[in-house]
């Protein structure tokens, strides 16, 4: 399949641009992934802390 598409002489533009796009999302997924686990790991932390608070007074 992949073989018989013909890019000429856009051949380079075209699979860099999909490289391009490849990479980015690649990058998107990765920053929210390690975004999403600060988050959560944040909000562990003032959940704990509000838990403390509540028990305290």
């Amino acid at each position: 399949m992949w073989a018989d598409i013909q890019l000429g002489k856009y051949e380079v533009t075209v699979l860099s641009a999909y490289a391009a796009c490849l990479v980015l999302i690649a990058a998107l997924i990765v920053f929210t992934l390690v975004k999403g686990r600060r988050v959560r790991r944040e909000l562990d932390e003032v959940e704990a802390r509000q838990g403390r608070n509540r028990r305290e007074t």
